[in-house]
This record gives C-alpha cells, structure tokens and sequence, in this order.
C-alpha cells in the first residue's frame, strides 16, 4: 500500500479558501475533498490503476509502473496535481510545492470537480462509491485468484480487451428515461430504435433532431411533440407504421459484448465457470465508470485552465508571483504547431465561446452574416456568456464541443492549420507542411484523435450451429488488424465456441499512400470490402462476404 498522507493544515486553509473564491465565481461542488501528499514514485505506481489505490490487481499494471520508472530516469518531472472523481474527490499533489503554485493547482482541481459533477456525461456516477466498491472487487479477485490461480488473470486479460465495447450511452440513456417520465413512447422508439437501427442515421443527423424537438417544445410548449412529429412524418412516411408494429413486437433489452457473453455464454454458465462472470463484471462496471473521463478530455482540461487562469490573476494571495505563474501556465497551456494539446485548445474554446456569447454571435442573426468586417465588428452586447459556458460545461461532450464550436472564425483566429508531411527524396528526409487552414478540415483533424470505439453488434440469425456472429458497424475507421486475432481468440474462451466476426477493409491492399504523395500523383481508389473472420479451435481464418449478405 502507497505511504500517502494528508495534505498539513497551512495547505488546506490555502484549499479552503481557493474554495470560497471558486463558488463566488459559480463553480458548484461538494464541501468535502481530501488532498494527499504523494512521491512521484506513488505517482507513477497509481497511474496504471487510474490512480484509484483501491483498485484490482492486474499484471498489465506491474509492466506499466516499470515502463514509467524508465521513462521518470531519462526525463524526470514533477507532476502538478491529479483529481479522481471519488466521493469524496481525491486529488494527489507533491510535498515540495510553493504556496503559490499550489493556488494555481487548487483552483484548477476545483474546476475538474465541478466538471465531474456538473457534466451529464458523469451522471451515472454521482451516487457510485468508486473507492469503496474497488476495495470490495479488489478483495474479491484475490479471493478468487487465491482458488482459481492463474485462470482469474486470463479471464480479466479477455474481459479487458473488449471492454472499450461496453454499452456506455445505453447506461445514460437508460437514466435519462427514469429521470424524464413524462416522454412518450413514441418520442423513445422515434430516438432510440427508428433513428438509430432503423435509419441508421450519422450522429449530426440525430443531434440535429434532438435540436428540432427542443425547439419545438420551448415554441409550442404541449403541442410540441406534435408539431415535431408532424415533420418527421413527412421525411419519414414510413415513421407510423414501423412504430405501430414495434408496440406488438416484444422488446428485449440491449446488450453489449460483454452482457451477452454474461449471459448467453455457454461455456460460462456452466456451473464450475460462473465465477467468471463475477470477474467480467468487475471489469466491466469499472470500464463503464471511466467511459466519460475519456470522452471529455478536452473540455475538462480545457474547463480547469480556463479558470485556474482567471481565478488565479484575480486572488490577492500570489501578488510577486505573477511572471512566475506566467511560466507554468505558458507551459501547460500553449498551443503546439504541431500535435494536440487538450488543455489549450479546450482552455481557447472555452474563451472564445464566452466572449462569442457576451456579443450575441452565438445567433441565427450572426450566422447569417457573410461579410468578414461586419462578422468582427458584430456586438449585440448580451453579456450572456458565463452563463453560457456554463451550459456548454454541463451539456457537452468532447465530440459536440468541437463540432459545434470549432469553426472558420476560431481556426483564423488562433492560427490553426492540419499539418502532413512528405518525403523529400533529394534529401531523403521527412517534411511537414501545412495542409489546410480550413476549419472542416481542421475540426475532423481532431475529431479523429477523439476516442471512438468499433461499434460491434451481436446478429443471432447469422453463424453456424451455436458460433457468435459479431458484427461490425463500419463508419471508415476499420479495426487494427494486429489486435483481431488475440481479442477473437479471448472471446472464443469465453464463448466458449466458434467466434466470427463480419467486418470492412481495403482489399486489395492500397498502394502507399506516402509514395503517391511524395510524387505528387493522385491517390488511388479506395475500396472497402466485407470480409469475415472466424475462430475456432485459436485458429483465425478469413474470408470474404458477398454483397447481398
């Protein structure tokens, strides 16, 4: 166990009052924080185990803490501040910190706190005790591992690799629909079943609806459903009749990968196996937890600097230490050329919408307008945009934030471009140039550094005798091939039978797009085809699927 100990006293009034200063400004949080002083040698043997210490044992972690110690001897540094979305949160920090920095480093815990508990994403674990239910899985694995040995070790290594599967948004909107009774079942099949299984529509399409059905309930107040599916009916005339079917068709729930094989696995619903079940659920629910964490990146760093910043230049505790300030906060937050740095760009984000906001251009008005002088002289002086931010803080994601917000205004204003490189071949070397200063360009730039796991559904009509057909919902991002034989062969165990799974890849291979590039020919074609992998008995074969399966 980590020697850890309470932050002292003089520390903790530093805390406290970064405390009271953060909710005059708005933030919202809990009273109670616990703050401990840890080594950098704690720091790195917590970061495996997402600095949870009550977390379960896993080998993995052992390689990590080592790759870590390599990496800390070649560059060593200190670490500012880590936050946990616990009850109540814990943050770690260093003993050697000057008081100074440690305003600085509260303000911007504070703001990760708000964040947790503000941002619908984390919904799902405001009432969830992380720390307490970790020790009790913890101390039931090593129950387990002390009777089952090395199996226990096996079936979370094959439960961790499909753990990126697990049904996040089906968990809040599963919340959702108990905290909001009053929709009808039709607005449900409508956007859960129609939109998404039925249509298949892409996610700007689905977030578009969700804006219509707003803004018909705030226009036409109860006659708002209505109106809204008057024109839906009118896109979709099939809408009816589809949904009158569904009432008579019995729904089952939806399971992800990892539910399914819980409970239909044969092999582990044998009587000797059903342990196994219990270890899958461990990991699973811990997944789960983190799912929001990771989906949030970018505005949660970007939230935190944006008020370490403006609460820290406004507290009269750091005066003589502003240029010292300056240096941290330039390197936390500057802007690379090259690469993505969270914290800036969500921190630039977050500014830009308040000041946007404070001018009314966040309107139908100013969209509308074409001309480049009139767009930055626009001013309606609305002063609305802390409270905007605000709702952006507790309504977005990573993927709505930078869709929504990352246009042709911002990527001017800061400098933006998408950087590629090509190989000079005089000199044999590497170039990078800048692409495009385009905002489509530059926003789907990031967004395909966003985490976004394969969408991988289970088709019972398809395999043969009792294999699992797993099916891939391809949106052109295809599986890494490397990582396919080993997860199919961990589901295999599990299954405890054939696994196949039906996916997209360019076949035949294309031909280097660096060559092409570098000669300054046209990229060739891609091609996408459906191709099926099975395995049975750990052997991975492939072949192809035909157009009209």
């Amino acid at each position: 166990m980590w020697a850890m100990e309470l932050i002292n006293q003089h520390t903790k009034k530093i805390m406290e009052g970064c405390k009271e200063r953060a909710r005059e400004a708005g933030l919202r949080f809990q009273d109670e924080t616990l703050e401990y002083i840890v080594t950098n040698r704690d720091m790195l043997e917590l970061s495996p185990k997402v600095m949870i210490p009550t977390l379960y044992d896993y080998w993995v972690n052992d390689v990590e803490v080592l790759k870590g110690k390599g990496k800390y001897e070649l560059y060593p540094h200190n670490p500012y501040e880590t936050v946990i979305n616990t009850h109540p949160p814990i943050s770690f920090y260093n003993d050697n910190n000057p008081d100074w920095l440690n305003v600085m480093i509260f303000y911007h815990v504070l703001a990760h706190i708000d964040f947790f508990q503000n941002n619908l994403f984390f919904r799902h674990t405001w009432d969830y005790d992380l720390t307490g239910q970790a020790l009790a899985d913890k101390r039931l694995i090593a129950r387990l591992r002390s009777e089952k040995g090395r199996w226990v070790d096996y079936v979370i290594e094959f439960g961790r690799s499909v753990d990126n599967l697990v049904g996040y948004y089906d968990e809040l909107s599963r919340l959702n629909r108990a905290t909001i009774p009053s929709l009808s079942k039709r607005l449900d099949y409508y956007f859960d079943v129609f939109l998404q299984s039925v249509k298949k529509v892409k996610i700007h399409e689905y977030v578009h609806e969700i804006e219509r059905y707003n803004d018909c309930k705030n226009r036409y107040g109860e006659m708002g459903e209505k109106s809204f599916f008057a024109d839906a009916q009118k896109k979709y005339p099939e809408l009816e009749t589809v949904y009158i079917k569904s009432l008579r068709t019995k729904v089952t729930p939806k399971l992800d990968l990892m539910q399914h094989l819980m409970e239909y696995s044969p092999f582990l619903n044998k009587d000797e196996n059903k342990w196994m079940k219990t270890v899958l659920e461990v990991v699973r629910k811990t997944s789960i937890y983190f799912q929001p964490q990771i989906r949030t990146k970018i505005m949660n760093e970007g939230w935190a600097s944006y008020w370490h910043e403006k609460l820290f230049l406004q507290d009269d505790r750091i005066k003589g230490h502003e240029v010292d300030f300056a240096r941290v906060h330039a390197g936390v937050t500057s802007l690379p050329r090259v690469g993505l740095n969270p914290y800036a760009l969500g921190m630039r984000l977050f500014s830009t919408i308040e000041e946007m906001a404070d001018k009314g251009k966040i309107s139908i008005k100013f969209q509308m307008l074409k001309d480049s002088h009139a767009r930055e002289k626009f001013d309606a002086g609305t002063a609305a945009g802390l409270d905007y931010i605000f709702r952006v803080r507790e309504n977005f994601c990573d993927f709505t934030f930078i869709d929504t917000f990352v246009d042709q205004d911002f990527v001017t204003g800061h400098k933006l471009f998408v950087v590629d490189k090509r190989l000079n071949q005089g000199k044999m070397v590497w170039e990078y140039y800048v692409k495009s200063r385009k905002a489509k360009d530059y926003r789907k730039m990031l967004i395909d550094t966003l985490y976004h796991p394969p969408r991988i559904e289970i088709d019972p009509a398809k395999g043969e005798d009792d294999s699992l057909y797993l099916v891939h919902r391809f949106e052109e991002k295809p599986l890494v091939k490397e990582f396919i034989a080993n997860t199919m062969m961990g589901i295999e165990y599990l299954w405890g039978g054939t696994v196949q799974l039906e996916t997209s890849e360019i076949e035949p291979p294309a031909q280097d797009m660096e060559t092409y590039s570098a000669a300054g020919a046209k990229e060739p074609q891609v091609v996408w085809q459906r191709v099926l992998y099975t395995m049975k008995n750990r052997k991975l074969s492939k072949t192809f699927v035909q157009a009209d399966s």
